[in-house]
């Protein structure tokens, strides 16, 4: 095991917490795991994510904003939006594999604890 000092320990928390402004929250990740499966128009993000139109569209803007999401709008009638990700987002593929195993590993604990 690695032994941590002050000033790792300081920088591992500013990390954390860096990639925490980025992906944090109830949604973001879960929006990026929806979009791995390619191009998604909005209303169909929001009913397979099960998220509110007034939140998707604030979060989308924030993950737009900060390159894990692009947007293209359409030149059809009515103007229809795209999403897909960015080839930056593919950098938290390790980040979301990690997360899926621990999150099944742990439902199996808590559904054997029951």
């Amino acid at each position: 095991m690695v032994k941590h000092t002050v000033e790792s320990c300081s920088k591992a928390k500013l990390a954390i917490r860096d990639t925490m402004d980025v992906v944090g929250g109830k949604w973001k990740l879960v929006l990026i795991t929806v979009l791995r499966s390619g191009k998604k128009g909005f209303n169909e993000l929001s009913r397979e994510a099960g998220i509110s139109p007034r939140i998707l569209s604030k979060e989308l803007h924030e993950l737009e904003m900060n390159g894990l999401v692009s947007r293209e709008v359409c030149n059809t009638k009515p103007v229809t939006v795209q999403y897909e990700l960015t080839d930056y987002s593919k950098t938290l593929n390790e980040v979301l594999l990690a997360m899926e195993k621990w999150g099944n590993k742990h439902r199996l604990k808590i559904i054997a604890g029951k």
